[in-house]
């Protein structure tokens, strides 16, 4: 709703840029780009980002209603994609023993490439600032979005030693 009444009062056609705290490519595609464009908000996966991220996507589409997966499908992909990996090096499924295995392990998978799991258990890899595109820079239903930057992992995530987290010894 804010976001709707920031496009009628005209905030961004004055000039200013509005901050998404927690969007999805779902929810832009709800608001439209008319409403949505120029929001910056962050995510840590984008499915035009690269080859791999619009392979996934096809897939995706295919399989459902043609919606585009957001960072929370992405996620659990991964983050499956990558407990079967540590199942099978481990040779075990038994709870601590395969999150032991997925922390030891490095992660690398297509959606968000080459990271790691932090002792605390966060999962640690690349984010993305993006902005909502203008209606007349989109070539399709879907292409609502054009990363801005790149986050590095290691500054995309607070520091091990700042979460307080009584796993980390």
């Amino acid at each position: 709703n804010s976001i709707k009444q920031a496009a009628e009062f005209g905030i961004v056609a004055g000039g200013q840029n509005l901050a998404g705290l927690l969007m999805f490519i779902s929810d832009i595609h709800a608001l439209g780009l008319q409403t949505a464009q120029g929001l910056i908000f962050t995510t840590t996966y984008y499915w035009d980002r690269d080859d791999a991220s619009r392979a996934f996507a096809k897939r995706f589409m295919e399989k459902g209603n043609g919606d585009a997966p957001t960072m929370v499908h992405a996620g659990v992909y991964a983050a499956v994609l990558h407990y079967l990996k540590a199942v099978q090096a481990g040779n075990t499924d038994a709870g601590a023993e395969a999150v032991a295995k997925m922390k030891e392990m490095p992660t690398d998978d297509p959606l968000f490439g080459k990271g790691k799991i932090r002792v605390d258990g966060r999962k640690i890899h690349p984010a993305y600032l993006l902005q909502v595109k203008k209606p007349s820079e989109s070539k399709g239903e879907w292409d609502l979005l054009k990363v801005l930057t790149t986050v590095p992992a290691d500054k995309a995530f607070r520091p091990l030693a700042d979460g307080g987290c009584s796993l980390v010894k």
